[in-house]
C-alpha cells in the first residue's frame, strides 16, 4: 500500500510570501544599482581600491538580488509536465552562484591589494568617505528590507549576507578614508580592501555549503537519520523500515520517503497516520511518501541493487 502525504506551505500563504519577497527585492535592487554606479564612478576618479572593493561587493549584491528575483519568479510557476517538483531548486542554484561570485570578488580584491602594498597610491579621503557613507545608508535600508525573508529563504539569505558584508565594508571604507584624509596614511586603502575581502569569505563558505548540501540531497543537518529510523521502527505494528530518504527540496521544504513493513494483521491506515504524525510533529517534515507493505514483500525490496 502506498501513500503520499504533503501539506508544506499552503498555496495562498506561499504566494503571499513570495509576492512580499518580490516587492522587497525589487526595491532593494533599485537602491543598490543607484549606489553601485555612484561608488564605482567615485572610486575610479579618486583611485580608491577600498571604494572599488565596496562597489565590487555591491555589484554582487545587485547580481545576487537579480538572481533571487528570477529564481523566486520561476519557482512560483506551477509544477507540471516533467517538472513534477516545480522549479524550487532554482533558488538553491542562485544561492550557490552568489557564493561563487563572492569568492571571485574577494580573491580579485586581495590580489589587487598586494600591488597597492608594494606601490601605495594617493587617494582622496573626503570623497571616499562621503561616498562610503551614502553606500552604508543604502545597505542599511536594504538590510532592513531583507532581514525577515533571510530566515525563510536560502536565496534571500544569500542576498542578505552580501548586503551585510557590504555594509561592514562601507564602514571600513569610511575608516580608511578618514585615515587617508587626517594622517595621509594611504596604505589604509588596501588594508581595508583586504579586510573586507577576508570578512566575507567565512559567510560565503557557509552559504555555499548549505546550497551544496541541498543539491547533493543530503539529509537536513537537524535530522538524525538513525534516530528517525529507530522511531519509525518502534511504531505499533511496524517490523522493519527501509529505503528511508530525507532531503531538502528548497529552503524550508523538507521531504521524506520510506517503506514500512508491518505485521500481517496491521491496519495500514493507522500505521500511516502514526508515521505522518511522527514526521510532522517531531521532525517538521510535512511532505512524506510512505509505502506500507506486508512482511512477505520485504525480500523484494532487499534484493534491489541500488
Amino acid at each position: 500500500m502506498g501513500h503520499g502525504h504533503g501539506h508544506g506551505v499552503p498555496e495562498e500563504a506561499g504566494t503571499s510570501a513570495s509576492g512580499r519577497y518580490v516587492r522587497r527585492l525589487t526595491i532593494s535592487l533599485g537602491i543598490l544599482v543607484t549606489f553601485l554606479v555612484l561608488e564605482a564612478v567615485v572610486g575610479f576618479l579618486v583611485s580608491s581600491l577600498a571604494l572599488l572593493s565596496d562597489a565590487g561587493h555591491m555589484l554582487t549584491d545587485v547580481l545576487g538580488i537579480g538572481m533571487a528575483l528570477a529564481a523566486i519568479t520561476a519557482a512560483r510557476r506551477p509544477a507540471g509536465g516533467k517538472r513534477t517538483f516545480g522549479l524550487y531548486r532554482i533558488e538553491v542554484l542562485a544561492a550557490l552562484a552568489n557564493a561563487v561570485l563572492l569568492f571571485g570578488v574577494a580573491g580579485y580584491i586581495v590580489y589587487e591589494a598586494v600591488g597597492r602594498f608594494l606601490h601605495p597610491s594617493e587617494v582622496a579621503g573626503l570623497p571616499m568617505m562621503a561616498t562610503a557613507a551614502a553606500g552604508l545608508v543604502a545597505n542599511l535600508v536594504v538590510f532592513v528590507l531583507l532581514r525577515r525573508g533571510a530566515g525563510e529563504s536560502l536565496n534571500v539569505r544569500g542576498a542578505y549576507l552580501e548586503v551585510l558584508a557590504d555594509a561592514v565594508g562601507s564602514v571600513g571604507v569610511l575608516l580608511g578614508g578618514a585615515l587617508a584624509w587626517a594622517f595621509g596614511w594611504y596604505l589604509a586603502d588596501p588594508v581595508v580592501a583586504v579586510a573586507v575581502g577576508l570578512f566575507v569569505l567565512p559567510r560565503t563558505f557557509k552559504l555555499a555549503r548549505q546550497a551544496l548540501r541541498i543539491l547533493v540531497q543530503q539529509a537536513p543537518e537537524d535530522v538524525d537519520i538513525d534516530e528517525l529510523h529507530a522511531e519509525l521502527t518502534d511504531l505499533p505494528s511496524v517490523t522493519d523500515v527501509h529505503d528511508l530518504h530525507v532531503w531538502t527540496l528548497t529552503s524550508g521544504m523538507e521531504v521524506a520517503s520510506a517503506h514500512l513493513t508491518t505485521r500481517s494483521d496491521a491496519d495500514h491506515g493507522d500505521v500511516l497516520v502514526a508515521a505522518q504524525r511522527l514526521l510532522s510533529e517531531r521532525y517538521r517534515i510535512e511532505h512524506a511518501t510512505l509505502q506500507v507493505e506486508p512482511r512477505e514483500s520485504l525480500g523484494r525490496c532487499h534484493n534491489l541493487t541500488w
